[in-house]
């Protein structure tokens, strides 16, 4: 039943009708290369059980060995949810009737808050003055990370026909889903684009669509922004290591503990669901606590 056609089907649909990002769909096709795996360690023989005969026992079986070998809750849940949606897209053809992993639950995590840099460290990071073309090319990308917030797929499939709107302080950027979002653009940033797209013949091959290229003219690999970023906040000296998707906690942190908006934050990051949003009230109060820790002549611990 888990063969390789029905699969790559499966996937196809998942990324074409469904528009599941290709980070998604890679995961969802070693989730289920997972199960298959699964089900040949528990087969005492050959053949004797299958993913046609699994039970939601096995599956739960499955689950704890997975989070035994040291999967955490999110992991397994993602897990979980590709073997649901491959079962639900098998029964629909009428190749199955029972899906084994419906009502099975993956076992909860402690929710870490996400990493944030400190108001003083994104201008540290952002301080930085000088005329190399990379340099100029990198301090572009990073303040319009900062700026809008924007994920790291979205800033690389930026294209030059998009200058006209940052002038305007603008930025559409196609998302998660393939759902366009508008997002603003600080002075700062625009500045620093606008000093990129005058240099960026200098770098960029001919008939090249991409705003940002890397080294050979191209369109930048996320990688090596993700390498640039790092290499960058060890220059200026930051205590921990910083990659993009820090920098979209950053603004959306610092915009939430600004404004108080939640709505707009939500809007800003494309979030389909506040409930995504919401986990940046929880370092609004954190900050909150450490400013009365530090402040309250009554919270203050005695000598």
């Amino acid at each position: 039943m888990l063969s390789s056609a029905s699969v790559d089907n499966y996937l196809d649909e998942l990324a074409q009708q469904r528009r599941q990002s290709p980070h998604t769909v890679s995961n969802y096709r070693r989730d289920l290369r997972v199960l298959a795996e699964s089900v040949a360690e528990l087969s005492v023989q050959p053949g004797s059980l299958t993913l046609a005969t699994i039970e939601s026992h096995h599956i739960r079986r499955f689950i704890a060995q997975l989070h035994a070998r040291g999967l955490g809750g999110r992991s397994l849940a993602r897990m979980l949810s590709a073997w649901r949606g491959y079962y639900r897209w098998l029964g629909r053809r009428g190749d199955t009737q029972h899906n084994p992993a419906d009502g099975v639950r993956a076992p909860k995590s402690p929710k870490a808050l996400p990493k944030v840099l400190s108001p003083d460290e994104a201008n540290r990071l952002l301080d930085c003055s000088s005329d190399e073309l990379i340099d100029v090319r990198d301090q572009a990308m990073f303040e319009l990370f900062y700026s809008s917030g924007l994920r790291l797929a979205e800033l690389a499939a930026l294209d030059v026909d998009c200058l006209a709107d940052l002038v305007a302080g603008e930025v559409r950027v196609l998302g998660k889903r393939s759902k366009l979002r508008l997002v603003p653009v600080g002075s700062q940033a625009r500045a620093a684009v606008a000093a990129w797209a005058l240099r960026r013949v200098e770098l960029a091959a001919i008939e090249e669509s991409a705003l940002f290229v890397g080294s050979r003219g191209r369109r930048i690999n996320p990688r090596v922004i993700e390498q640039r970023l790092k290499r960058r906040a060890l220059a200026q000296g930051l205590p921990t290591s910083v990659h993009p998707h820090m920098l979209r906690h950053s603004f959306a942190s610092h915009v939430l503990q600004s404004s108080g908006d939640l709505r707009a934050v939500q809007e800003m990051l494309g979030h389909a669901s506040i409930a995504s949003t919401q986990v940046y009230t929880h370092l609004d109060f954190q900050h909150l606590a450490k400013v009365y820790d530090a402040s309250h002549p009554r919270a203050k611990r005695k000598k």
